[in-house]
């Protein structure tokens, strides 16, 4: 498995301490914040493997007018669990409250970070969103990598041609 994180300072290193530190922040954060009373049912924190799975397939013939897909498993204060699928490359962007943790469940992609945001147009949220990188990174990123982008750090999704690209995706607020 190849852990991959850009750092603020531009510097891009195998993330695997860095992503430990976020894995055990993120079930922390996740044990601290949920109570039995807000989650579905009984369930509490256990989302199994085989509901992700059969949920990224239903999303799957959704993209085919759009390109993406996507859902929200669990949302918890500065937490939010989310299902995304994509045949089609997606827009840079830059979060400017949100931290991405990503596990890759399906396909391959390349990973494009750091450099500048082509167009960029921020939002009222201070979202930016642009068509392209310029000068970026480009990492390839398969099925169990994990994949760690700061806020602040411009990235953008290529999916190859006839690829369905599924991956759990974890947004934190800084």
């Amino acid at each position: 498995m190849r852990i991959w994180t850009r750092l603020r300072s531009g510097v891009c290193v195998d993330g695997r301490e860095l992503a430990m530190k976020m894995a055990i922040a993120l079930v922390a954060a996740l044990a601290a914040t949920v109570s039995a009373a807000t989650l579905n049912g009984d369930r509490g924190a256990v989302i199994p493997a085989r509901e992700i799975q059969a949920q990224l397939a239903q999303l799957a013939p959704q993209t085919t007018a759009s390109g993406s897909s996507g859902s929200t498993l669990a949302s918890y204060g500065n937490l939010a669990l989310k299902l995304s699928v994509r045949t089609t490359s997606g827009g840079a962007e830059i979060h400017a409250h949100y931290d991405d943790l990503m596990i890759v469940e399906q396909g391959n992609a390349t990973l494009i970070t750091g450099g500048t945001v082509i167009d960029a147009k921020t939002d009222s949220d201070g979202e930016t969103k642009g068509t392209g990188i310029q000068n970026g990174k480009p990492q390839a990123i398969a099925v169990g990598d994990v994949v760690i982008v700061p806020a602040g750090v411009p990235h953008q999704l290529l999916i190859p041609s006839r690829t369905i690209y599924g991956a759990l995706v974890t947004k934190v607020k800084e």
